[in-house]
């Protein structure tokens, strides 16, 4: 390139940067020479400064320049008239700018008849400044047009020495005096296009040393992407690594810029090599060149990442002698920083120099994935020198190996480069891995070690799963590292069947010790990986080696939150329990029933809350709440998976055994599964699965009345009583004495049940047997209202905690029980096969609005347990033969025995909405009986919506005609009957199409649809029809129930009025023409004349005798003619005569 000049020093610059008068005055006189023209300035222009201290600063200045001649020839440019100066500068740039300009065209000098150094000799200071000035401005202007950073002007006044610092005195006066017209940044672009220019940039800045970085930041912001690749590039890099070396301070700020622009990465690789030192008493280096050119290549930027790339790229293609590039410097750097933290041969590597080395392999494993380094045969042989190193067994030691390891797959070739000796030495070092592994625990603890990624790859490398090595590598180096298949031979090799057999890791891996406390906060890779990985390929079961008690240990040994490999970590050993694997037929074997009571801490012979031999809720304080929802995802998941695989256990004649009972009945679900619903965070990656497993095959947990209940249910009255009133502390005994004085003083029970309340629903759980089994006292009318309410509250917050003992319980104490015996209990499968046992309860249950709802609630639970049942009990028992045939017969026989449970309850329900005698008289709104009511429409509503089909069977069966008006009012959903009337209306017996019309009478009372008034017409035909069809006591059985119900269709369909109309005196002429055979009718007409005002009041009571008739058959005549003359009446007062008439 050009001949160096030595730059300013750094201390002269740092003294004109400070204003330090009195470090200058420490520098000689060639040090000086570069800022003298600011020091005559400083020492002649009138300051605005005129304190004392700047005063006696000008007084050195001038004892400085007063021994120097050359401040003559300054002072001389200072004596230039700028004003005249300036103008000319104005007018030349103008001429500049305009294209199609010459060079001999200038403002600033004329008549130019010798060359540029001749007339630049011959002039004086003020015509010297103009040739100069015309100069430097002409090839401004040319950078401006061309735009070519590689552009080069050979001027003879820039490249003679002779006259170069004259030339740098001019060039500083008329930067100082003339700053507008030129700045440094654009003088600095000038420059770089001349010889000399920058030294000439350095020597302007020493005498401006505050125009310092912005003239860095206008260099390196028009600098190019990849600086070594160009002239124009390498100038650039020339003159700010003087500018640099004259300013060290501001080193690490030119970098940033670098980085922050993307340009120039030789620059930034340039300074950060010059900063290397080595500190003496650690000797690590201290320079951060290694950290620096990591951050670039591991960092999140991906622009910054993409650019360093492409110049090491760059760098690898670039022709000519490569030594003198910047990318080869920084090789030929890490490389002795290999050498460096290599340690002698039989020796451990030093503890300091761990740390480093794991460094400088992830930035060399960098370069070779993302920028496609490729090593020489040094590096080669220094790095697998580093990898086979042994460190010392600590933390970082592990660190190392594991990084080590994924280089290794990651830059597969350093084992062809690195010859036979080395790959030796690598073999080597892979077998003492496996020996060292107890030692790295033994001092790390249960933590991080290198072991289990070794036996993850091997097992990766048997089960040929070349995308879950290159994730392991990538997750370990922390980067996205490209990893072949087809240059992995050699190492798969080493791997498989010089190091590590199929059998030999199976072996291994479970005398690896489970990890204590496990969960998701643990990063690396520990034994569930390997272990995972064996159970999904059906390692264990192939080599017959036995995993269930690791499973089980490191079950126990997890605690929230649950770390995200457990689940299909539980799927794969369940699977590998009842499913057979292709390659082998050998299965692992399930965790024993004693295993799972002792997570639980169940003691024997346990009895639950309603006396019958079957273990409540049993919550362990030495295991986690996360290991216990992990037996109960397996549990379920077992149960789930071998229900769906029993067809093929049967066929294959192998006997697989579920769970007992009483081991699901120890077990707390519903407080398991609210833990988990509460901790959704830490449980994220089971509780989905959990939830699906629990809602097929316990959907009566998941009643989303019992979800809603705690959001529902608001407790800041009964807080602020807990906290207003102080009582003595509750407990089932004080409950108990203030039940026996019931009824005179309620107060202490309410008192009690309000501090029940205000408990947490764990507290609340030692008194459900209290609370149960004083049930029957609520069912006293004696009773007050305010403490069966109390009572059914606490009922339900111990219902949130353990639903499935307490509803047995509860339905066993209130059983319909003789004086003589007491019958026996329950159990819950009796329930559930059977739910109407919910329903042989003591009859005072139908009139106790509280209690019947606890009924309800637990009837609805053991209704979803039945259909599941017998569901499960359908897949539990396959057929073989003519499988097809005989599912369709089961399902069928299962659905129709469904039908018939369920319809059977809601027949049950709705009889015991019928009043007695002794309800109808005292009958109000706010009676007990329709309480009753309102709760079991709202049952019925809820059955009718799951299944419509049930409500069309209830309906086809029939219920009190008593009872519609009720059911269609209180039911929302009995519109969906409009669908199956034309069905009923079909039906063969004459009680189901009476029943029908009735019902359609109360629904087009309800709902006045178009559907309603279509069926109304089909309804009003079919009287029509059956007029003439039926034979006589049909007919009067008949039309004395249905011709009333016409008055509501007329009410609600008025255009059928005319059809009605019609059809009553059709009814009518044929009763008339009876009667007027066996009967003297003129005798009868005088009775039959009845005001409008009477029919209205007689039809409330068609069944009235008619007193002139003796026989029963004339009799019920006169009563179907007497309601055909009221109901015609009652249709013409109500819609024709009507001020609302259509």
């Amino acid at each position: 390139m050009f001949k160096t000049r030595e730059p300013v020093k750094s201390k002269v610059f740092q003294s004109m940067q400070n204003v330090d008068i009195r470090g200058l005055s420490c520098c000689s006189e060639t040090e000086l020479r570069p800022v003298l023209p600011s020091l005559v300035r400083m020492a002649l222009c009138a300051p605005l400064d005129m304190g004392d201290e700047w005063t006696q600063d000008r007084k050195e200045i001038s004892k400085i320049l007063s021994g120097l001649e050359i401040v003559n020839n300054i002072v001389t440019l200072l004596s230039i008239d700028f004003h005249a100066l300036e103008q000319d500068v104005k007018k030349e740039q103008q001429l500049r700018s305009k294209i199609g300009g010459n060079q001999t065209d200038s403002v600033l000098i004329s008549n130019l008849q010798h060359g540029l150094v001749l007339e630049f000799e011959r002039s004086d200071p003020a015509r010297r400044i103009r040739l100069l000035l015309s100069e430097l401005l002409f090839v401004m202007s040319e950078i401006k047009d061309q735009k070519n950073p590689n552009y080069q002007k050979n001027c003879e006044l820039f490249e003679s020495e002779v006259y170069l610092e004259e030339v740098s005195d001019i060039l500083s006066i008329a930067q100082a005096e003339l700053p507008n017209l030129l700045p440094l940044p654009d003088i600095a672009e000038a420059l770089l296009s001349l010889k000399n220019g920058s030294w000439l940039i350095c020597q302007l800045l020493a005498n401006s040393p505050e125009s310092f970085k912005s003239v860095c930041v206008s260099l390196i912001s028009h600098g190019e992407r990849q600086d070594e690749e160009t002239i124009g590039g390498r100038r650039r890099l020339h003159m700010l690594q003087m500018m640099a070396a004259m300013n060290p301070q501001e080193t690490l700020n030119i970098r940033t810029l670098c980085v922050e622009n993307c340009t120039m990465p030789g620059l930034a690789i340039c300074l950060s090599l010059k900063m290397s030192t080595s500190e003496s008493n650690t000797g690590l280096p201290t320079s951060d060149a290694v950290a620096f050119v990591s951050s670039l290549m591991l960092g999140e930027d991906h622009g910054t990442r993409t650019w360093f790339s492409q110049f090491v790229k760059a760098g690898q293609k670039r022709k000519g002698n490569p030594v003198s590039s910047m990318l080869h410097m920084l090789r030929q750097y890490l490389l002795d920083q290999l050498r460096f933290v290599t340690p002698p041969i039989g020796q451990s590597m030093d503890n300091g120099k761990v740390v480093y080395s794991v460094t400088l392999l992830r930035l060399y494993c960098a370069l070779k994935g993302m920028a496609t380094l490729k090593f020489s045969d040094e590096e080669t042989k220094a790095l697998l020198e580093v990898m086979t190193a042994k460190p010392p067994p600590t933390s970082a030691g592990a660190q190392l190996i594991s990084v080590s390891l994924c280089m290794l797959i990651a830059s597969p070739l350093l084992l062809a480069q690195g010859g036979l000796e080395l790959e030796h030495e690598v073999v080597e070092w892979i077998k003492w891995l496996l020996t060292a592994e107890s030692i790295f625990d033994k001092n790390m603890g249960s933590g991080k070690s290198f072991g289990e990624m070794l036996f993850l790859i091997a097992l990766h490398f048997h089960s040929n799963q070349t995308a879950a090595i290159a994730e392991l590598v990538c997750n370990t180096l922390g980067m996205k590292s490209p990893v072949k298949a087809n240059a992995l031979s050699r190492i798969r090799q080493i791997f498989t069947q010089e190091i590590f057999t199929e059998q030999v890791i199976a072996s291994h891996a479970v005398s690896i010790p489970v990890t204590e406390g496990l969960n998701a906060n643990m990063v690396g890779y520990l034994p569930i990986h390997i272990i995972f990985q064996l159970l999904k390929s059906r390692v264990f079961s192939k080599h017959k080696v036995p995993i269930k008690d690791w499973i089980y240990r490191q079950m126990c040994s997890s605690c929230l939150p649950l770390h995200p490999l457990l689940p299909p970590l539980i799927d794969s050993y369940v699977n590998s329990i009842i499913v057979k694997g292709i390659k082998t037929d050998n299965l692992n074997q399930p965790i024993t029933e004693q295993e799972i009571l002792e997570v639980f801490e169940a003691p024997p012979n346990r009895k639950d809350i309603s006396g019958r031999q079957s273990p409540t809720i049993i919550l362990s304080e030495k295991k986690d709440v996360g290991c216990q929802i992990l037996v109960l995802y397996y549990l379920l998941l077992y149960e789930d998976t071998l229900l769906n695989n029993m067809k093929s256990l049967v066929l294959s004649q192998r006997k697989m055994s579920s769970y007992s009972e009483s081991i699901m009945s120890i077990i707390p679900i519903n407080y398991l599964v609210q833990e988990a619903q509460l901790k959704q965070q830490q449980c994220a990656g089971i509780f989905p699965a959990l939830i699906k497993l629990l809602a097929s095959h316990f959907p009566h947990l998941c009643l989303v009345e019992d979800w809603l209940s705690e959001t529902l249910v608001s407790t800041n009255q009964i807080e602020r009583i807990h906290t207003v009133t102080q009582i003595q502390t509750v407990t089932p005994e004080s409950i108990q004495h203030a039940v026996f004085q019931l009824p005179g003083t309620p107060s202490l029970l309410i008192l009690q049940l309000q501090e029940l309340l205000a408990l947490p629903p764990a507290k609340v759980l030692p008194f459900a047997q209290v609370i149960v089994g004083n049930l029957s006292t609520m069912l006293l009318e004696t009773t007050p209202r305010r403490v069966v309410e109390l009572v059914k509250r606490v009922w339900f917050k111990i219902h949130q905690i353990s639903p499935r003992s307490l509803r047995l319980s509860t339905i066993n104490n209130l059983q319909e029980s003789n004086e003589t015996a007491k019958p026996a209990p329950y159990t819950e499968h009796d329930v559930i096969v059977d739910p109407l046992v919910v329903l042989r309860c003591d009859e005072r249950v139908f009139r106790c609005p509280p209690l019947l709802e606890i009924v309800l609630r637990t009837l609805d639970a053991y209704t979803h347990a039945c259909r599941t049942y017998l569901s499960n009990h359908i897949q539990a028992y396959p057929v073989i033969e003519n499988a097809v045939q005989s599912e369709h017969e089961r399902r069928d026989l299962r659905n129709a025995l469904i039908e018939a449970q369920e319809s059977a309850m809601l027949q049950i329900l709705l009889e015991s909405c019928l009043p007695s005698q002794a309800e109808r008289e005292s009958a109000g709104k706010l009676s007990n009986i329709r309480e009753i009511q309102c709760l079991v429409c709202q049952y019925l509503h809820q059955a009718f919506i799951a299944d419509p089909n049930l409500a069309k069977l209830v309906h086809f069966q029939g219920y009190p005609a008593e009872l519609i008006p009720l059911a269609v009012s209180g039911i929302p959903s009995m519109h969906i009957c409009l669908d199956f009337i034309p069905e009923l209306f079909a039906q063969p017996q004459t009680e189901k199409q009476i029943f029908g019309i009735q019902l359609l009478s109360q629904l087009c009372k309800q709902y006045a649809l178009p559907k309603s008034l279509g069926v109304a017409k089909l309804a009003i035909n079919i009287m029509f029809s059956l007029l003439t069809v039926l034979e006589t006591e049909e007919r009067i059985h008949f039309y004395l129930q249905t011709v009333p119900c016409l008055i509501d269709m007329c009410e609600s369909f008025p255009p059928l009025c005319d059809d009605v109309t019609s059809l009553l005196t059709q009814i009518g002429r044929v009763c008339f023409s009876q009667l007027s055979v066996t009967s003297n009718l003129m005798l009868s007409e005088s009775y039959i004349k009845l005001d409008t005002e009477d029919s209205l009041k007689s039809l409330e009571s068609p069944e009235k005798k008619v007193k002139s008739v003796n026989s029963d058959m004339k009799r019920r005549y006169w009563q179907l003619f007497e309601t055909v003359q009221r109901s015609f009446t009652l249709v013409t007062s109500k819609a024709t005569i009507s001020k609302e008439m259509y």
